[in-house]
Formats: C-alpha cells, structure tokens, sequence
C-alpha cells in the first residue's frame, strides 16, 4: 500500500466519531424499576379487611341484625322483670298463680269441648235445621250479653274501690278490667255504665269518664264470671289491689252466687259494614 492510500485512511478514521457503547432497554425507556418489597400474608389479610366495602344489601342485613338483637334483648329485659316479681313472691302467692293458671287452661278446655259437642249435634242430629236454629238463638243470647244489648245475671264477684285521696286514674281501672277479661269476665258494669269491647276510660278532673259517662268514686263494679278465678287474678303481687293500695285506695273484693248486670247499650248500625253472607 502506498503512502498516499495510508494517509487517506488515517484521515477518515479522524474524521469518523468514537464508538459509544449501547445503553440498557431500561435506560432508554425510562427510570429503572425498584425491586417490590415482598407483601406477607398479614399484610395481604389486613389490605383486604380495611376500608370496610360495604354494599347496600349488607347495610341492610346489619340493620335488620342490629334491630332483631335490640328485640331480643328488650324482651329478655322484660321477661327478667317478671321473673324478678315472682321471684319475690310468697309461696302461697306462687301456689295461687298457678292454680289461675291451670283455671285458664281448663276453661279453654270446656270450651273446646262445648265447640266439639255443638259440632256432633248439628252432625247426628235428625232435624239439622231445627237444631240449627236452636244454636244460633242460643248464639245470639251469647253475643248479646258480650255486646251489652241484653242483661245477665250469674255467679261473680263485686268490686268496691273507694279512692278516699282522689289518686285512683282512668289507667288504674282500665287495668282492673283487662285483668277481669282475662280471667274469663263475661259481663262487666261500672258504676251503671256496661263495659263492651269497645269501651275506653278517660280522667276527668278528679274523677273517671267511660264511654264518655262521667263516674265518680267510689267505683263499683259488678262482674259475672267464675268467682274463684276473678277475685285471685284482683290479688295477683303486683296486680291491681296492691297498685290500687299503693295509691292509699281502699278494695273490698267480694263473691256472689248472683251477680245481676242490667245496664244496657243501644246496638249501633254500622255506617259501612255489611254481611258478607249470602
């Protein structure tokens, strides 16, 4: 090779730039990625916990669960209350609820029973029409004592409640005449006033209105049903004679082989209530 041809290509060598090494992909695109740390199962549970995702229908369940346990505990509240009363309660006492207790169960006895013997009757009986009729008269008696437009007469129990201080309530009567219902009353008067189902009491000034017939002490009633059911479910601890004493009122509770309830309601049309009979 000639000088003049070694001289050309030192030239160009000079002329060309230096050879620059490649730079990594990750240094093309960008910042290099940091190593992630590793995420233990703790952490992973705790992510998966925290914020709570609640959806609508969970929302709603919870408040449903919320307000049945708000229930059940009022009610176990409740229930504790009155195991706490008889829990305080003298033997004799305890003896007396349960035997008002067996009372209630046997009269819903007798009247299944009389249900059943009425069934057989209109079943075997040769004349089922006259049968029939012989029921619903006797039927309508009943309804009629219950609904006031009859008098009645029968064993029971007459009630005095003399309020010597004027502290004796409309709420205070009211209760006495639930317990005699549920004690198997079948009429009931105060004070010359029939007490029907849809009767209600309101103080007025210092004395009581029912049915919007003003009373005043001392009140009476006179009260058709079994006598040794009506007077203990009066003299129940805790029951109405004792918050009428407490009150300084003055019960005299006595039985009667005939109690004569005469007092009577007008039997009211209905405005909009037909028979649906046909």
């Amino acid at each position: 090779m000639s000088n003049q041809d070694e001289s050309a290509e030192n030239r160009l060598r000079r002329e060309l730039p230096d050879e620059v090494p490649s730079a990594p992909e990750s240094a093309q695109g960008g910042e290099v990625p940091q190593p992630q740390p590793e995420v233990t199962g703790r952490q992973r549970l705790a992510k998966g916990l925290w914020p709570p995702r609640v959806s609508r229908a969970q929302l709603i369940v919870a408040l449903l669960l919320f307000g049945l346990g708000f229930g059940l505990a009022v009610q176990v509240a409740s229930n504790s209350d009155g195991d706490d009363a008889l829990r305080g309660a003298r033997q004799e006492d305890l003896v007396r609820i349960l035997d008002e207790l067996d009372d209630r169960t046997q009269r819903l006895e007798d009247e299944k029973q009389g249900l059943e013997k009425q069934r057989d009757e209109l079943e075997n009986s040769s004349n089922q029409a006259e049968e029939a009729r012989r029921q619903t008269l006797e039927k309508e008696r009943q309804l009629g004592i219950l609904a006031g437009t009859v008098a009645a007469q029968g064993p029971g129990i007459a009630v005095t409640i003399d309020d010597t201080k004027g502290t004796v309530e409309a709420d205070m009567l009211l209760d006495a005449i639930q317990e005699l219902r549920a004690a198997g009353a079948e009429a009931i008067q105060v004070n010359g006033v029939r007490v029907v189902a849809g009767t209600y009491l309101t103080d007025s000034g210092n004395s009581v209105s029912v049915d919007g017939n003003k009373i005043n002490a001392p009140y009476r009633f006179k009260v058709i049903g079994k006598p040794q059911d009506l007077e203990p479910a009066l003299n129940i601890p805790g029951g109405v004679v004792q918050t009428l004493e407490k009150e300084q009122a003055i019960v005299t509770v006595e039985r009667s082989d005939k109690i004569v309830v005469d007092a009577l309601r007008a039997a009211e049309q209905p405005d909009y209530a037909r028979s649906s009979s046909r």
